[in-house]
């Protein structure tokens, strides 16, 4: 097996231990509704971070504005204003992206 496929395996067998391991040691009882509300933050925070870091990330941990802020500031707005959907919000980055990458 190539070294590859063995750190597939092995991250394969990581995430199932680590999601096993939340209702073995709950065993059946339920969370206190402070730890339910952090919970239920975590994954907005995640993706928010996420979404940061890949659009204002340079070469060698610079901060980088250029096209890809643009399209998440239009899509930004989008949401905001508009209350579209979100394939619109996709949409209209995509656009102000490729428009900014064509004039600078």
């Amino acid at each position: 097996m190539s070294d590859t496929w063995s750190t597939i395996a092995a991250l394969a067998v990581a995430t199932t231990v680590i999601k096993a391991s939340g209702p073995v040691a709950l065993g059946g009882r339920t969370l206190p509704p402070v730890v339910l509300r952090v919970i239920a933050l975590v994954a907005p925070s995640l993706l928010a971070a996420l979404v940061v870091v890949e659009t204002f990330a340079g070469v060698d941990q610079t901060v980088e504005l250029d096209a890809r802020a643009l399209g998440v500031a239009a899509a930004g707005l989008v949401l905001i204003r508009r209350r579209e959907a979100m394939l619109t919000a996709v949409v209209v980055a995509a656009a102000a992206a490729a428009l900014a990458r064509a004039i600078f």
